[in-house]
């Protein structure tokens, strides 16, 4: 029996098993998916890297500019005032504004309007201005031949041509004179008023005597 058990371990140490090699497990990686893009008919023969993709924009039309036209009356505000008209059921304002009007070449008009806000009322000034235009025969330098003197109201004033001078006037009668377009004069007021309506009025009337 021993014999026996001593063969059989002697024939289990000699033998020599064949191992069969493990193959190794490859991982598994996912592929990107590309995305199908459907090509547009503009971009269909025009490579990937090329295709743009444009709005539907409309082309705009160039603006036509227009040129302001130059008014043929140059115009200066001397006085405006808001009035108020007492009623039964309460308080009514309006606005009164006395202008001068002039194109600078020998034209000169003074007017007054009135109405319930500014706008209206120096619409109706400028009308009522072109009513009463002074058309004036001035000399080739643009002034007076003589010295004339007016009144009108409380006012009174004397222009006189001053050569070399430009214009020596002060309050609102020289802007009639700025606006008539003369140059080389001197005006004097005689008076103390202080009411710049009048003061163009009288102006005015000074003027007057050169009426064509």
């Amino acid at each position: 029996m021993e014999e026996t058990k001593e063969k059989n371990n002697n024939d289990s140490v000699g033998e020599v098993k064949e191992i069969t090699p493990v193959t190794p497990i490859t991982p598994v990686v996912a592929t990107p998916i590309t995305p199908v893009v459907a090509e547009s008919a503009t971009t269909a023969g025009a490579p990937s890297s090329e295709r743009t993709f444009k709005k539907n924009v409309r082309p705009r039309k160039p603006r036509e500019r227009f040129e302001r036209q130059k008014p043929e009356f140059d115009q200066k505000i001397i006085n405006i005032r808001r009035v108020t008209r007492v009623v039964k059921g309460g308080r009514r304002f309006s606005f009164s504004v006395a202008m001068v009007i002039g194109n600078r070449k020998g034209s000169v008009g003074v007017g007054i309007g009135k109405g319930s806000d500014t706008a209206l009322a120096i619409e109706k000034a400028i009308r009522d201005a072109k009513k009463n235009l002074l058309k004036l025969k001035l000399t080739d330098n643009m002034s007076i031949p003589y010295e004339v003197e007016a009144k009108y109201c409380s006012s009174s004033v004397v222009i006189r041509p001053a050569k070399g001078r430009g214009i020596v006037a002060g309050s609102s009668a020289r802007d009639v004179l700025e606006l008539a377009g003369i140059t080389e004069v001197g005006a004097k007021f005689l008076s103390r008023s202080k009411n710049k309506l009048n003061n163009a009025q009288v102006a005015i009337e000074a003027l007057r005597e050169f009426e064509m």
